[in-house]
């Protein structure tokens, strides 16, 4: 009841609730655009929440998640091109039922499965987060620094079937974590005699730059998408004989779900597709999956709608982003002074219960917008591709510049924009090297207590309980990420339902 309390109080005494109605509007625009990930579509708001308080930012930012899911399955219903990278697997079958004449009933099914999804999500993030939170709070400065190297070992899951480039991109972003004042001795380094350094290179700048500005540098050169024709989507909800053929692939969906959102470099892809494959195993009608079956678009849509939300339990309880949401997200927080993790509870117990009370919002909100915003994406998505690219790069380079009037920091963003860029066209991933800026301080900062405490003894990692269980399970989950990047992919679509 305190919890509630809490979350009714955060919600009516901030402008949180607006904030959750407008981040969904815009991440469902954004996931409607093909291109434009749930990520990049909350670092492009990143620069704006500067100036709120932090629980309408936080919720804000929350809710673009939460809308950009659903708006992915829009473009890849409607033109068979997945506007999000978790929306890949409802492609199939989408698409499918469209060429039959049910694009509405199939974009019903994606919003109610995806509402289910997201609650279910919800209940888990608040059941879970605080348990795990509250163990955390004996951590010490070794254990902290084996937080860290924990939220390290996870880009052997995030480096798309290379963990050397994986382990480029972090160490890259290690490299950016180091530049300004050493945080022991308070010494400059790596500032090359520029003052605007000396405050190190924020994360904010960092993530803009490769989710916003390096995404539209790849768009630049990819063929314009399809168009989508306003006839052919007139939004169809579930009656209740369908509700009930979907109960048990949603809950198959919501089940993957949370077990992949909770696992630091899963994320909603590899949830979607697992949840397809699953889905398909425990049908009655198998023989219609790859043919426009509405239980293949249940189970995906309710599996990525539900890591909106699991995929925080681990953000908020241990700070480690184990997603490229995620990881805006606690750029989110850095931005206002807030460091997720064990203490969070206890220095800002209110924005973690306004957030609870945000998302909750937010499903509703998608819920009431997903029935009204069809026609805004479609006539969004028939923009000529130029336009759309310039109208980004300019709420990029105007929504940095605003936070600090500093062309420096607009110069250094986009500046990390043709980095990425590079690293992209080398097949390096970008998430890896994220995490390297976002943990670098915990890492380095808590290494080096540890040593000052200790006089120089790499023992106090060993004997410290708390850090070695954290190493051994580090090295657990390295060898668990590496197993799944080497083994079959966890999916039963064949080359026939994928080219349906």
């Amino acid at each position: 009841m305190e919890a509630l309390s809490q979350a009714t109080h955060a919600l009516f005494h901030s402008w949180a609730i607006p904030g959750a109605f407008a981040g969904v509007l815009w991440g469902i625009l954004g996931g409607a655009l093909p291109g434009i990930s749930p990520s990049i579509a909350m670092a492009l708001l990143l620069p704006l929440t500067y100036g709120m308080d932090p629980t309408t930012a936080i919720v804000l930012l929350a809710s673009v998640y939460v809308g950009a899911e659903y708006g992915g399955s829009i473009p890849a219903i409607l033109i068979r091109t997945p506007g999000t990278n978790s929306a890949s697997a409802t492609v199939i079958d989408g698409y499918a039922m469209a060429r039959q004449g049910k694009a509405g009933e199939a974009l019903g099914i994606s919003l109610i499965a995806g509402l289910v999804g997201g609650l279910f999500g919800l209940v888990v993030l608040v059941l879970a987060t605080k348990p795990l939170a509250m163990v955390a709070l004996a951590f010490t400065p070794p254990a902290y620094f084996a937080l860290g190297i924990l939220g390290i070992s996870v880009v052997a899951g995030l480096s798309g079937g290379s963990l050397i480039k994986g382990l480029i991109a972090a160490g890259i972003g290690l490299m950016f974590s180091m530049v300004g004042s050493d945080p022991v001795s308070g010494v400059p380094r790596f500032t090359f005699g520029e003052a605007d350094l000396l405050g190190g290179i924020k994360p904010l700048l960092v993530m803009v730059g490769l989710f916003a500005v390096t995404e539209m540098l790849v768009q630049i050169s990819e063929p314009p998408w399809a168009k989508a024709s306003a006839e052919e989507a007139r939004l169809k909800l579930p009656n209740w004989a369908m509700m009930k053929r979907l109960f048990k692939p949603t809950a198959i969906g919501s089940a993957i779900g949370t077990f992949e959102g909770v696992t630091p470099g899963a994320g909603g892809t590899i949830a979607a597709f697992m949840a397809y494959s699953e889905a398909k195993r425990w049908s009655k009608h198998p023989e219609e999956f790859g043919k426009g079956s509405p239980e293949a678009i249940a189970a995906p849509e309710s599996a990525n709608n539900v890591v909106t939300a699991t995929a925080l339990v681990p953000l908020l309880s241990l700070g480690i982003p184990g997603s490229n949401s995620a990881a805006v997200l606690l750029g989110g927080f850095l931005v206002h002074g807030l460091q997720p993790g064990p203490m969070l509870f206890e220095k800002a117990p209110e924005v973690v219960y306004g957030l609870y009370g945000g998302l909750f919002v937010a499903n509703i909100a998608m819920l009431l917008i997903g029935l009204v915003i069809l026609t805004p994406c479609i006539w969004l998505v028939n923009r000529p591709k130029p336009w759309l690219i310039a109208f980004i790069l300019a709420l990029v380079v105007s929504g940095v510049y605003s936070v600090h009037e500093s062309m420096f920091e607009v110069g250094l963003v986009l500046g990390v924009g043709v980095l990425g860029y590079i690293l992209r066209y080398c097949k390096v991933p970008l998430l890896p090297m994220v995490l390297g800026v976002v943990l670098g301080f915990m890492i380095e900062s808590n290494y080096r207590r540890s040593l000052l405490l200790s006089g120089d003894d790499l023992s106090i990692f060993m004997t410290d309980k708390v850090a070695l269980g954290l190493l051994i399970l580090a090295v657990v989950l390295t060898a668990y990420s590496l197993w799944r990047e080497f083994s079959p992919a966890p999916t039963s679509i064949n080359k026939s339902e994928a080219a349906a």
